[in-house]
């Protein structure tokens, strides 16, 4: 099957939190609330990147990116996440054709950097690696993981939006 990436419509709406919460049903360190999350960003107009997978016109993919807020003052730079892929569709290359699809549009539109919480062996082949001076609260450093496009590392404390609080 051929694999196309595009942006959401509001007609995904639904099959997107079906999928985030398929994807996320059994993963470890998880509060399974990323499809609460996914709605939240989408109401709150915060979905900067906001693109689905789709095999034969079915949505098996997800990747959101939305702004975060450094202490240090920075700006231009987004949080990576949730990505998503239905479970009997992952480890097939879908979630990594996402992120780089999805990192491409940041960078062409002007991001200076990106973050993620995630696993460093992965996220690493897309460039993201730890920084001691970039810090999100609660966090083992190592899985916080930063990307940067354009000038140097801003330090400080990074919060993702408020929809990261999304229970239901």
């Amino acid at each position: 099957m051929s694999l196309t990436i595009r942006p959401e419509t509001p007609d995904d709406a639904p099959a997107i939190a079906t999928l985030t919460a398929a994807a996320f049903r059994t993963a470890p360190h998880t509060s399974h609330t990323e499809h609460f999350i996914v709605a939240a960003l989408r109401r709150a107009g915060a979905l900067h990147v906001s693109l689905v997978a789709t095999e034969a016109g079915v949505v098996v993919g997800h990747v959101a990116i939305s702004p975060v807020s450094i202490s240090g003052g920075a700006s231009g730079w987004f949080g990576l996440g949730p990505v998503s892929v239905l479970p009997d569709r992952q480890r097939r290359g879908i979630g990594s054709r996402l992120l780089e699809q999805a990192l491409l549009e940041l960078r062409a539109g002007g991001a200076a950097g990106c973050v993620v919480l995630g696993e460093p062996a992965f996220y690493g082949r897309f460039g993201f690696r730890a920084d001691s001076g970039l810090v999100l609260p609660g966090v083992p450093a190592e899985y916080f993981l930063a990307v940067s496009f354009a000038g140097p590392r801003p330090r400080g404390t990074v919060a993702y939006h408020a929809a990261f609080e999304a229970r239901d």
